[in-house]
């Protein structure tokens, strides 16, 4: 532990999720799901009913709420802070909403130098309601970790530079390419910004953090490690002194997990095209690995999604520290109780 442990940090310390995370032995597999906070769940549904996803987040009662449903619901063993990865470029002021069906659309997408003026640092009062989430969080949460996360600077970048979601990436590639020197810039600034944001979460009380680089899977390797992973890695090294652990997650990123370990987390997440026996000769030694199932499987039959749960499992028998979870976030239509079943299939099946 470090010297800025929060209160609740110290509660959560001998958790099976934290444990795991350090690579120590756990009493089972611990279980949480990316998002999980809502999604699926009908009681998320009703209390966000009329409420836009942006001012959703900066409610801290409402934020308090949805992040322990599926908690409460199905006995995971670690809370996911209820956010989005567009909060703080909302925050410092960049024009952008989360359209339903579509995702975070930026009115003026970040084209030119000049448009890095608008890319101001992010400051503790510009989100004052997460401090005040988790403070609501920790007392309610006791010994179970909430884990706080961010986007990436790449991901963040590719949506300030598309303008929104994207399938090619062409703007951003373009601006990668073509001007590489405004590219570094615009990715070390959204790195000091991201990197306050997860100040703000692990200060407040986050006993985990995770980094959502979830569009790297759109680079090659050369140009992830050259044109990228520096950004990330200033990340990661910038809240190293907290003691918490560091999870970097990416979809796609197979060909990537060596790097995204190298970049400095303490856990690399697999998404469910590589196995984790697999994804640990990839990643190398002294990292746990998060995933792994694929979450469409939620939906076919109870067998079906033990069988290949066993799988999962028995891929992850020799590594060193495993946590169980999909191998992208929970689908809206899943039924949650196919995740209730899931979570307490893992805890009985991997028992000490």
């Amino acid at each position: 532990m470090s010297a800025n442990d929060t209160p609740q940090q110290s509660a959560t310390y001998d958790s099976a999720f934290l444990r795991a995370c350090r690579r120590e032995p756990v009493p089972h597999t611990p279980v949480w799901f990316m998002r999980q906070a809502g999604r699926s769940l009908p009681e998320y549904l009703k209390v966000r009913e009329g409420v836009p996803m942006l001012e959703s987040c900066t409610r801290p009662e409402l934020v308090t709420e949805i992040t322990l449903q599926p908690v409460r619901r199905h006995g995971v063993d670690a809370a996911i802070y209820f956010s989005d990865i567009v909060v703080p470029l909302k925050a410092i002021g960049i024009d952008l909403d989360i359209k339903p069906g579509v995702g975070p659309v930026v009115e003026k997408p970040i084209r030119t130098r000049a448009d890095l003026a608008r890319l101001r640092d992010l400051t503790p009062e510009d989100v004052w309601y997460v401090t005040e989430a988790i403070g609501l969080l920790t007392r309610e949460l006791g010994a179970t970790p909430l884990i706080g996360f961010a986007g990436a600077p790449f991901t963040l970048a590719s949506y300030l530079v598309e303008g929104g979601p994207s399938r090619t990436y062409e703007n951003a590639k373009a601006m990668m390419y073509g001007d590489p020197e405004l590219w570094a810039d615009l990715l070390d600034r959204l790195a000091d910004i991201t990197t306050t944001f997860l100040k703000v979460q692990i200060e407040a009380g986050a006993s985990a953090v995770q980094l959502f680089d979830s569009w790297a899977g759109a680079l090659a390797p050369a140009d992830y490690r050259h044109s990228v992973m520096p950004a990330s890695a200033k990340v990661f090294e910038a809240v190293a002194g907290y003691g918490v652990p560091r999870i970097h997650f990416g979809v796609g990123t197979g060909e990537l997990l060596g790097l995204m370990g190298e970049a400095g987390a303490d856990v690399v997440g697999v998404d469910w095209r590589v196995p984790l026996d697999e994804a640990v000769r990839r990643v190398g030694p002294g990292k746990a690995l998060q995933g792994n199932l694929d979450p469409t499987i939620l939906f076919t039959t109870p067998e079906a999604v033990e069988a290949k749960t066993d799988e999962v499992l028995a891929a992850a028998a020799g590594l060193e520290g495993h946590i169980f979870n999909l191998g992208h976030g929970v689908m809206p239509a899943t039924d949650p109780d196919a995740l209730t079943r899931l979570t307490e299939y893992v805890h009985t099946r991997t028992a000490r």
